[in-house]
């Protein structure tokens, strides 16, 4: 899952929010005296969230749905785009709306701006610079997105177009995404609720 659903799955509080934002840019053992303990379990939630997601059957099905090279990447590309189902009906899955929440998630990583990493900081301007989360709505804003991420690459990747080949299987995708989106967040509720809510 990415960023939206990563804020989402960490409910109401703040420090699990963050956590859930830093848990793609901080690696090892979160440090214990820049991380309050509970922005440490959001980073914990995000990994947990991360290895559930890839173990899923739903979504390893999803993934033998793309055809090489793009499976290749297929953790990323479902990544973006279970974000895009969620964002396309965020009140339905939220009881929320979209804008307001994408606004409150940035302004929590300005206000929060001494804790986030140097790469964080740069995502936080790009997510400025693009209404990001709320605009991962827009399947143009995503086709974007996956172009940006093929760039920061290392390797020569597909993923600039990768769009017309979700879109192709886009029914698919979406029931995988029904199936699989409440089974993650039972599995994120309960987490939280084993480390003390």
């Amino acid at each position: 899952m990415n960023h939206l659903a990563h804020t989402l799955l960490a409910g109401d509080d703040e420090e699990l929010q963050l956590g859930g934002m830093l848990g793609d840019f901080v690696h090892g053992q979160p440090d214990q005296t820049l991380y309050s303990p509970r922005v440490i379990a959001g980073i914990r939630l995000h990994r947990a969230i991360d290895v559930y997601t890839d173990a899923h059957l739903d979504v390893l099905a999803a993934k033998a749905l793309l055809p090489v090279p793009y499976r290749r990447y297929a953790g990323i590309l479902l990544d973006m785009w279970f974000d895009h189902c969620l964002a396309r009906e965020f009140s339905r899955w939220s009881g929320r709306s979209l804008l307001p929440y994408s606004d409150a998630l940035r302004a929590l990583l300005w206000r929060r701006d001494a804790l986030l990493t140097p790469a964080l900081r740069r995502f936080r301007s790009y997510m400025d610079g693009h209404g990001l989360p709320a605009c991962y709505a827009d399947r143009a804003v995503l086709g974007q997105a996956l172009a940006g991420i093929g760039q920061r690459l290392s390797r020569a990747n597909p993923l600039d177009s990768a769009l017309p080949v979700l879109v192709e299987h886009e029914l698919e995708l979406q029931r995988c995404f029904e199936v699989f989106f409440p089974e993650l967040r039972a599995f994120a509720r309960q987490w939280i609720e084993a480390r003390g809510g």
